[in-house]
């Protein structure tokens, strides 16, 4: 994209994911009588309303986070669940379903999300070292995220409900239905205060890009800056896996659709991708309620379903540069 044409994407995205936020109010299985406005009221604030609000939380935390990650890790590839983020906190909401505690409370389901994903940042850095680098991360974070994976397969395995099970495994693949505002106020916190550590990160990621020792002579604190992306990833991305299951590929196909459009400029991008995965996961949920409205297809399937051809025309396209 030219230059000129650059100050355009952020104002153009910011248009784009308000008018899929009024156009997810709008549509629905259920249409809205304005002539009844009590029963409007009803639809719009306790059904609608909610789903709209954590679309664009859980997008903007998925694709932001994904943006950082890959500024930090320097990896085309990275995403959310490359630092095992997201793993803890689907295994934090499994136990919470299997042990009884999600069906009991009104906020456990949420609550075991958040506490894994705390656990999963604290291992992952615990892991990686006080003075580890990328790479030392990378490892870490994969490490953490295989055991959560075997430990969730094993909650499944050992489940004698099978009614959990079965609620285990839909909520496994992602969803924004039947979330009310309670889910909101419980995820708004920490996905806000992750994105607005994250934000603040243009500068050192820009640094970063010119090499290690280059950011570093530019003021940029290496080990403080992994510290504050994985722990801002792990409040963006751990509230939102823990309101919504997991919703898979965003964090990796946005930054990558975006970064052509802003100059391969890590603090345009970090906004951009943020709007992006907003947008995206309106846009996802809004082909969900009309092709789907019955909630048959989830909306981490729909994202996966997106984002596979995706990543193998990524795979395809590196190896063709790559080849002599």
């Amino acid at each position: 994209m030219s230059s000129a044409a650059q100050p355009y994407v952020i104002p153009g995205l910011a248009v784009l994911t308000l008018v899929l936020a009024l156009a997810s109010l709008a549509v629905g299985p259920t249409g809205v009588n304005f002539s009844d406005t009590g029963q409007a009221w009803l639809i719009l604030s306790e059904i609608r309303l909610p789903r709209t609000l954590l679309g664009v939380l859980v997008g903007a935390a998925l694709g932001l986070s994904g943006a950082a990650l890959q500024g930090y890790l320097r990896n085309p590839l990275a995403e959310p669940g490359i630092i095992g983020i997201s793993g803890g906190a689907a295994l934090g909401a499994v136990l919470a379903i299997h042990s009884g505690l999600a069906a009991s409370l009104a906020v456990g389901l949420p609550l075991g999300g958040l506490v894994g994903a705390a656990g999963a940042m604290a291992v992952v850095l615990w892991l990686a070292g006080e003075r580890g680098g990328p790479i030392t991360l990378i490892l870490a974070g994969v490490a953490v995220a295989s055991l959560t994976t075997a430990l969730i397969a094993l909650v499944l395995t050992l489940s004698q409900n099978p009614f959990a099970a079965v609620e285990i495994v839909y909520w496994l693949m992602g969803s924004l239905s039947d979330r009310s505002m309670t889910h909101v106020w419980l995820a708004a916190p920490p996905i806000l205060i992750g994105l607005a550590v994250l934000a603040r990160l243009g500068r050192d990621l820009d640094a970063l890009t010119l090499g290690e020792e280059v950011a570093a002579n530019l003021g940029t604190s290496l080990p403080h800056l992994r510290l504050l992306v994985v722990a801002g990833t792990a409040l963006a991305v751990g509230a939102a896996t823990a309101v919504s299951g997991t919703i898979g590929f965003v964090g990796l196909i946005v930054p990558h659709i975006l970064r052509p459009l802003v100059g391969h400029v890590p603090s345009r991008l970090l906004p951009a991708s943020a709007l992006g995965g907003a947008a995206l996961v309106l846009a996802s949920d809004l082909v969900l309620r009309i092709v789907s409205p019955g909630g048959g297809i989830r909306l981490g399937v729909l994202t996966a379903l997106i984002g596979t051809p995706f990543f193998v025309w990524l795979v395809v396209s590196t190896r063709r540069e790559l080849a002599p």
